[in-house]
């Protein structure tokens, strides 16, 4: 994982772990990156100090990173995505073809979540269809 300082055009600072330069880069393409405080996806990297993880230094930054603050942050977005889960319709591997129906109107208006490859997710995104993707929290973050 890396850690990537960013801020937005509004000029708000956050941090963002990505598995590699390249995924930060794929995703903040495709407009997933976006500001936590504004919802604004003009997103950039800020200048770091390279750090060399020891054993010490790793669980230092794991306490940090679980401080009350990311805790309760953490929550919120649970209980975000989880409103999200129960007032959509999963349409498993169908997601593109059912948001393109929505948008194109021929489909009732309603929330949706599925699947869609990379791929799958850009040609929506060229097509003007606005979907965004639900994080995945890991479960021992209570």
């Amino acid at each position: 994982m890396i850690r990537f300082t960013l801020s937005c055009d509004n000029d708000h600072a956050f941090e963002g772990w990505f598995s590699s330069g390249a995924d930060y880069d794929r995703q903040a393409d495709l407009g997933l990156v976006t500001c936590p405080v504004c919802g604004s996806s003009s997103v950039g990297k800020q200048l770091m100090v390279p750090s060399v993880a020891t054993g010490r230094k790793k669980e230092e930054t794991r306490m940090m990173m679980m401080d009350e603050v990311h805790k309760q942050a953490v929550a919120k977005i649970r209980e975000i995505v989880t409103t999200i889960r129960e007032n959509s319709e999963d349409v498993g591997e169908k997601f593109p073809e059912e948001a393109r129906k929505i948008h194109y109107g021929e489909a009732e208006q309603r929330g949706l979540i599925g699947k869609a490859t990379l791929q799958e997710a850009r040609e929506l995104i060229d097509e003007g269809i606005e979907i965004a993707a639900l994080p995945t929290l890991p479960d021992d973050v209570n």
